[in-house]
C-alpha cells in the first residue's frame, strides 16, 4: 500500500477515535433540545421563573416541567417557590454541578466540531 494511502487511512482512523471520544463525553441529559436550552439560558442568568423559560424555549407547561423535572432529579438545576403578588412562581437556577456538566457538554461539542472541520 502507498505510504500516502496508509497516512490518510491512519489519520482518518484518528478522527473517528477522536469523534468518538467527543461522542462518549457528552452528556445524555443534556442531548434533549429543551434540557440542554434551559441549561444555557440559566447560565447566562441568576434564576429563570418557569414562566420565563416556557416563553424562551417556547415549550408547553407539561412539556418543560417534565423536562425540567428530569434536570432537578439530577441536580443540574434547583429551585425555589415563592409568592409574588399572591401568585406562586417557580425559580430555576442552575446548580454547581449543572454548570459543569453543560460546560463538559459544549465542550465536547466544540471539539467534535473541529474534528469535523480539519477532514
Amino acid at each position: 500500500m502507498a505510504h500516502w494511502k496508509r497516512s490518510l487511512m491512519s489519520r482518518n482512523a484518528d478522527s473517528s477515535s477522536s469523534a468518538i471520544k467527543q461522542l462518549e463525553l457528552m452528556d445524555p441529559l443534556l442531548q434533549h433540545p429543551t434540557r440542554l436550552g434551559a441549561c444555557v439560558l440559566l447560565a447566562g442568568v441568576d434564576a429563570l421563573s418557569f414562566t420565563r423559560l416556557r416563553e424562551l424555549l417556547n415549550e408547553t407547561d407539561g412539556n418543560l416541567g417534565a423536562q425540567l423535572r428530569k434536570l432537578e432529579d439530577d441536580g443540574y438545576v434547583t429551585i425555589n417557590k415563592t409568592f409574588e403578588n399572591r401568585r406562586p412562581v417557580t425559580w430555576y437556577y442552575l446548580s454547581p454541578a449543572g454548570a459543569k456538566a453543560l460546560k463538559r457538554h459544549l465542550s465536547a461539542i466544540d471539539a467534535l466540531h473541529r474534528s469535523i472541520r480539519e477532514k
